[in-house]
């Protein structure tokens, strides 16, 4: 009885580290197919739809212009977020320039955090993934010397097969967690530099408003 119920354990783990790195390649890999996708047409979108804006003869005519342009809405909030409104609030309180600044920094931090969604699943995949991978191969080995304990003969042959294929679960762990790295890396490069041009245009769009009264909302 006693190899029986390790036999059946060593099965049940062996199974959850095996669905655990399934649904960590699945979920891993759903993000890396949207997200390039995602990025990709947000650098297109953001190179487009600021060269529209300053084409533009005003601040409406921008943003009606940039509908077709800016598909992720990701330059519209900035725009959006300049057309200050009367409050007796302290988010009213302070000079136009200041309220500018406050209202583009959040318009900004929202934008980002839409680019960086799913980041810190491709992090987290990336670094269990090879840890969740030994620890199926460790389990896996301790079985086969288990089930070769009980035999009463340890041979080469009854060694190597149970350890090759423990082993191939550390495999399995380091092939989910590449890619995940390699996109996390990827998509980090990609972002920081989207942010910093809205960062560009948010600062020239708050240098715009202060210096050139006829261009206000």
């Amino acid at each position: 009885m006693t190899g029986l119920e390790n036999s059946l354990q060593g099965d049940t783990v062996g199974w959850l580290v095996g669905m655990l790195l399934l649904i960590m390649s699945v979920a891993s890999w759903v993000l890396i197919l949207w997200k390039s996708w995602l990025l990709l047409r947000a650098s297109r979108d953001v190179s487009r739809s600021t060269a529209a804006f300053w084409q533009s003869a005003s601040l409406a005519d921008a943003s009606q212009r940039l509908q077709a342009f800016d598909r992720e809405s990701l330059v519209l909030p900035l725009i959006a977020a300049t057309r200050l409104s009367a409050s007796t609030t302290l988010a009213g309180a302070g000079e136009r320039g200041q309220q500018l600044t406050r209202v583009l920094r959040d318009a900004l931090e929202q934008v980002l955090r839409k680019l960086q969604y799913g980041q810190i699943v491709l992090a987290t995949v990336g670094a269990i993934a090879p840890f969740v991978g030994l620890l199926g191969t460790v389990w896996g080995i301790y079985q086969a010397l288990l089930g070769m304990a009980s035999a009463g003969q340890i041979t080469i042959e009854r060694i190597a097969g149970p350890v090759g294929e423990a082993l191939v679960i550390t495999a399995a762990g380091l092939a989910v967690a590449i890619p995940a790295v390699l996109a996390y890396n990827v998509f980090n490069h990609r972002i920081g530099r989207l942010e910093a041009d809205l960062e560009g245009f948010a600062r020239d769009l708050r240098d715009l408003l202060l210096t050139s009264p006829e261009a206000r909302p």
